[in-house]
């Protein structure tokens, strides 16, 4: 004879082939991404959304920019702040960044 017998080789993945060894690093940089950036930013969004939904009449706030002010008047969409005696400002609601605590602001004599 002169040819020699082939056999077949077996199946398997071979070098140009996707296995699921080959996943696993995109499934773990996935689950990495999640824990460290998309889960947060949503309970950060959850928490501010929170805050804007329980704003009232009253409370003592910081708006964008850093402007300080009291709660005078809350509507749907705007909010308006006391920012100094008789001077109001209206400012849209998203824009308020934090609530402080009563009696951080004080008026000067």
């Amino acid at each position: 004879m002169l040819f020699s017998q082939a056999w077949a080789q077996a199946t398997g993945s071979g070098p140009g082939g996707m296995d699921l060894f080959g996943l696993l690093p995109i499934v773990l940089m996935f689950v990495v991404l999640y824990f460290l950036m998309i889960r947060p930013q949503a309970k950060r969004a959850k928490e501010h959304k929170n805050l804007l939904a329980n704003i009232a009449k009253g409370d003592e706030v910081v708006a964008g920019g850093g402007m300080l002010g009291r709660v005078t008047e809350v509507g749907d969409t705007y909010v308006s702040l006391e920012i100094a005696e008789k001077v109001e400002v209206k400012v849209q609601k998203p824009s308020i960044q934090l609530v402080l605590p009563k009696g951080t602001i004080r008026k000067a004599n």
